[in-house]
């Protein structure tokens, strides 16, 4: 690693820190920052430069010429722009460069995807499973009652704490993105069994090493994300359905569901811990796509 190679990752690591550290962004944020951003400076020392003070306009354009002809996706490519975009600023706050030439960068136009749902009847099928009585079981079940109960992230679920359920007034205290904090309901049938697990199940697991996580293994350690995906995924073929769904898709679902119900979209946001309103207005589309389903279904006019 050459000179210049070291200093403009070493600049990359500062604003990583900073996100870890001061903006309490998560590993899994922090990991996407490193990625993207080291992309960029591999771009950039392959073209011959050395410094921050070299990004030009056609630099970037070519970047992004570059990235196009990699195939990657409209919305990777306006992920990519996003980070520099935050570490640019990070960088003239810290008088480390002044990139304010991405500022003439026009974003890339893209059309976000329809998240996954699943319908309420899929949902129910999931949930009422009629499992053996095991802790195993029983755990899981309100695992999953609780995220669509919920609409919890995966991690946000993993990362939950004892102390952080309010049973008595079925209520949440989570951590989301950015470490910041919202309070979210639950269900009466997410309390019955998270009461269930909670007394009848969880003191099993625990162990010497145990900390104060909700969810936990028979080895006593917070279960991870990529745990619960394959729990789901089990419990999803035992439902008979054949949709690819993950943990978000029941989070999706929460959301869709809602809406479908006439929940107020500013309430959708403020469960969900969406900082803008416009992450959440994704699902208003998703129930006009359901609308346009249904009336083309059954109405007389629309079956020629």
């Amino acid at each position: 690693m050459n000179e210049a190679s070291s200093a403009l990752r070493d600049d990359v690591d500062a604003f990583l820190v900073h996100l870890e550290l001061e903006r309490g962004s998560s590993k899994n944020t922090v990991s996407s920052y490193e990625n993207d951003l080291l992309s960029f400076v591999d771009f950039f020392l392959e073209c011959g430069l050395k410094n921050w003070s070299e990004v030009s306009l056609e630099i970037l354009r070519q970047w992004l010429t570059f990235l196009n002809k990699s195939e990657c996706s409209s919305a990777t490519v306006a992920r990519k722009l996003s980070a520099l975009r935050s570490f640019s600023k990070f960088a003239k706050a810290r008088n480390m460069a002044n990139l304010d030439v991405i500022k003439q960068l026009k974003r890339p136009r893209y059309m976000r995807k329809l998240p996954d749902t699943l319908t309420s009847e899929e949902v129910s099928r999931i949930l009422e499973l009629n499992m053996e009585n095991s802790p195993l079981a029983i755990r899981d079940s309100a695992m999953f009652e609780l995220i669509y109960s919920s609409g919890l992230r995966v991690s946000e679920l993993c990362d939950l704490k004892i102390q952080a359920i309010d049973l008595e007034n079925c209520f949440l205290r989570v951590y989301g993105k950015g470490a910041k904090e919202r309070i979210v309901p639950f269900g009466s049938i997410a309390k019955s069994k998270l009461e269930q697990y909670l007394i009848g199940i969880r003191p099993k697991f625990v162990k010497s090493r145990t900390d104060s996580s909700f969810f936990i293994g028979m080895a006593g350690r917070k279960l991870s994300r990529k745990t619960v995906w394959m729990l789901l995924k089990k419990y999803i073929k035992l439902a008979g359905i054949e949709k690819s769904v993950t943990p978000h898709t029941l989070r999706h679902s929460f959301a869709t569901h809602l809406l479908e119900n006439g929940a107020d979209l500013r309430s959708i946001q403020e469960m969900l811990g969406h900082a803008d309103i416009s992450t959440t207005q994704i699902y208003t589309a998703v129930d006009k796509k359901r609308l346009m389903s249904e009336y083309k279904k059954f109405h007389q006019r629309d079956k020629f």
